[in-house]
């Protein structure tokens, strides 16, 4: 997951490493408490939907709050439905 996230972000090399795994881990716990149980790495929505929170937070100020609003659209989407919320 961190170097599609890295990939997404536009980082070469290592030096973000920490705080990208960070946020990807944010990103894991938000969908989490929002009821998201099926956290994937390879599904394309929840790939998605960290990559999205992941831009929202990383320095893309200009375009942060477009990418928060699209994750927070995308977590919703995630938590309504029943194919991710359901128990194992």
């Amino acid at each position: 997951m961190l170097e599609k996230v890295k990939n997404a972000l536009r980082i070469s090399g290592d030096e973000h490493n920490d705080e990208v795994q960070d946020l990807i881990n944010a990103a894991k716990t938000d969908l989490i408490s929002s009821g998201v149980k099926k956290i994937s790495e390879d599904d394309a929505l929840i790939i998605r939907a960290i990559i999205l929170y992941c831009k929202a937070h990383f320095g893309y100020d200009d375009m942060a709050d477009r990418f928060m609003q699209a994750y927070e659209a995308l977590k919703i989407h995630l938590a309504l439905s029943s194919e991710y919320t359901a128990g194992d």
